[in-house]
């Protein structure tokens, strides 16, 4: 691209009100890689923050290169926040990803590798091995990779073969004695998913680790026996997976075989880049953008120092003889709402008080013992409950099996456009519903994203409904990565909303208004700009104000301007935001008074809370609900509204916290890039995801964000 080109793409995007969530997302994972860059982490630390950029950049790929295609094939008109239309954002969105895979190769090979070798762990092709090594190899070749292989040829006579979304593939040019030379044959090998990355090799004081790839390269002559090989090179796809079953217009279809339908789609989605390694076969790879419709600038060159496919580290990461090199995890602490936690029965506790539960430093065993509790008390009637995604071994549907063997009534609403989660999701739905649970299989147009759990117990004299809300999902293993919020409480305004809600999800029902709850997608957007336009008005008239808030992603328009409007009212408004976030902040005469800082460190910050400082008598919330357009229309979601004082303060607590992290935060700048946060002079390191397992409970009573 011309540098006048690229100058004139930026001078359009710098004069939007808007960032492109494209980019900003771009600018996340950026993040994310600085983490991987940090000099305090261990080498296995850093390896496990790139092959999570990696990952993160396959499902970029898939879910919103994918999108961009959508309109690009179809030639429908798409305006960025950026101010781009279609193919000139394109432009710039691939010159950014070429500049971003260029930085994490980059690291690959400068820091990672060598750091890898000072651990006594080594990357190796098969010239470096001893001919025993070698004849290990070779054996494992023989044995368990050669019976696996399947070369696939394509010419005049066969069509071209079906190559799997991120698979490693060969593609092999080959001729035949005798014939032209021009007379080429383009044959494929693909690299079966279940195959290990790496062959690992012991010597006394090392690990050797032969990539799978190299291993096949060395014997893949084998596969292409009295012909000639004119180039084999390496490569690897990412189709398009971008699909909303909510835009669906078929109401009468038959919802599970169309999400199965959607899946088979994924394997044939269009391609829209392509990973190849260096010296590959320009005939194959014309062939292969000319067959896909694609120009070079989705082509993702690797080097051969570097590797295609930084997903498959976590077979080092997580190889059990590393284990104790990486950093040992604080075990959880007890909330501070339940500091008798596992010497109290739950039901009596929640009878007394409410809970709030700030994973992963509050363990997620309170929720599993009220279920698992639930399961066996005869006096539970009903267990009512939403999943969006589930441990493997989930102990949710082990307890909730239980209950329905005991006679209860459960419902579940089983979320099967979970991304990449519903074949999971269906299969273990179809397992509750086998056995006696009333299953829904989610709503049609509609994601339910909202985190709710219903208990119904009869004592002697009266019914208790025991409620859990929150921001993350029902799934033990994620619980101890993500922070999360989540409420256990028996009050009775929540308890009503909740199963008011439980009746539009399951039923046919339209309440006229939740008390505590604010729900998508009727109310919420618009409930949210009136807290928003309330501080402006106490603003406007001299009163104290501020609006803090701590989401994964800031995207909607409308919330946007409205928070431009209180900010040139005189708000202050400070805002965590992990990942997307399309609001400038810091421009004069549009968003002074408006703060953004990210978090990203040792775990993913997942939690959402919404403060209004509304002249002192506060208005605080948590819940599922980013601030974005698919959480305010397309989805089911809610917001709780958080009473109790105590509790309400450590909300407030988790808000100023993370303001004052200098350790994991970065600032973000009115351009829309992001400046690491450090401590200042003197100013003491204060890191989040450490100072939450070290609460002072007197600090927590006299936080207080807006300045008396």
């Amino acid at each position: 691209m011309k540098l006048a080109l690229k100058d004139k793409y930026e001078s359009i995007i710098q004069k939007s009100d808007l960032v492109s969530r494209d980019l900003s997302w771009l600018k996340f994972n950026e993040r994310v890689l600085d983490q991987s860059k940090k000099e305090h982490r261990t080498i296995f630390e850093k390896l496990k923050f790139l092959a999570i950029t990696a990952s993160n950049l396959d499902e970029f790929f898939m879910i919103r290169v994918g999108s961009l295609y959508n309109y690009l094939d179809y030639d429908k008109e798409r305006v960025d926040y950026s101010g781009l239309r279609e193919e000139p954002f394109k432009n710039k969105l691939m010159s950014d990803c070429q500049a971003f895979h260029k930085d994490q190769h980059d690291h690959f090979t400068k820091v990672i590798l060598p750091g890898l070798d000072k651990e006594g762990v080594s990357l190796y092709n098969l010239s470096k091995l001893t001919d025993v090594e070698k004849q290990k190899v070779q054996d494992y070749f023989e044995k368990a990779i050669y019976p696996m292989l399947t070369p696939m040829v394509y010419d005049g006579y066969r069509t071209f073969p079906i190559l799997m979304n991120k698979l490693l593939v060969f593609g092999v040019v080959t001729t035949s004695p005798g014939e032209r030379k021009d007379m080429k044959k383009l044959s494929f090998v693909q690299i079966p998913s279940n195959i290990p990355r790496f062959f690992e090799i012991e010597r006394e004081n090392s690990l050797l680790l032969i990539p799978i790839e190299e291993v096949i390269r060395e014997h893949i002559v084998s596969l292409f026996r009295n012909v000639e090989i004119e180039g084999i090179s390496l490569f690897r796809i990412t189709r398009n997976g971008d699909f909303t079953l909510e835009e669906s217009e078929d109401m009468d279809a038959n919802f599970l075989e169309e999400v199965k339908r959607k899946l088979m789609e994924r394997k044939t989605g269009r391609v829209v880049r392509i990973e190849i390694e260096e010296g590959y076969s320009k005939w194959m790879l014309n062939s292969l953008l000319e067959r896909w419709n694609l120009k070079m600038d989705s082509v993702f060159l690797i080097k051969r120092a570097s590797m295609i496919d930084f997903t498959g580290m976590w077979q080092i990461v997580g190889n059990k003889k590393f284990r104790e090199r990486l950093p040992q995890v604080h075990p959880p602490v007890s909330p501070l709402s339940y500091p008798e936690i596992g010497r109290a029965d739950i039901f009596e506790t929640l009878k007394e008080k409410d809970i709030l539960l700030h994973h992963p430093y509050n363990n997620i065993d309170s929720i599993l013992d009220l279920i698992n509790k639930a399961a066996e008390d005869p006096d539970v009637m009903a267990i009512k409950m939403t999943i969006y995604r589930l441990a493997k071994d989930s102990q949710i549907t082990k307890a909730l099996l239980k209950a329905a063997e005991n006679g209860k009534h459960v419902s579940v609403l089983f979320e099967v456009k979970a991304r990449f989660d519903e074949e999971n999701n269906i299969r273990e739905a179809k397992r509750l519903q086998k056995a006696g649970c009333f299953v829904i299989y989610g709503i049609t147009h509609l994601k339910t994203h909202t985190k709710l759990l219903l208990i119904v117990k009869k004592d002697a004299s009266e019914i208790t409904r025991f409620v859990h809300l929150g921001s993350g999902n029902y799934n033990e293993d994620t619980a101890r990565l993500y922070t999360d919020i989540g409420l256990l409480t028996t009050n009775e305004t929540l308890a009503n909303d909740v199963s008011e809600f439980f009746n539009v999800i399951t039923g046919h029902s339209m309440p006229t208004q939740y008390k505590n709850l604010i729900t998508a997608p009727r109310d919420m957007r618009n409930q949210l700009i009136q807290y928003i336009e309330d501080e402006a008005d106490n603003a406007r008239n001299g009163l104290p104000s501020g609006i803090f808030i701590k989401v994964n992603s800031l995207e909607d328009s409308e919330i946007i301007y409205a928070l431009y409007r209180a900010s040139q009212s005189g708000v202050t408004i400070k805002v965590i935001v992990r990942g997307i976030c399309c609001l400038r902040p810091q421009r004069m005469g549009l968003s002074d008074k408006i703060e953004i800082i990210s978090i990203v460190g040792d775990f993913l910050e997942h939690s959402r809370i919404y403060h209004f400082h509304n002249n002192g008598d506060t208005r605080t919330y948590a819940g599922s609900a980013d601030m974005m357009v698919r959480s305010f229309d397309k989805r089911l979601e809610s917001l709780f509204k958080v009473e109790s004082p105590l509790l309400e303060k450590q909300l407030m607590n988790i808000l100023a916290y993370n303001l004052r992290d200098n350790v994991n935060a970065y600032v973000m700048q009115e351009d829309g890039t992001y400046v690491a946060k450090s401590p200042v002079g003197d100013e003491e390191e204060f890191n989040v995801h450490k100072e939450f397992f070290n609460l002072d409970p007197e600090q927590v009573s006299q936080v207080q964000l807006v300045e008396s």
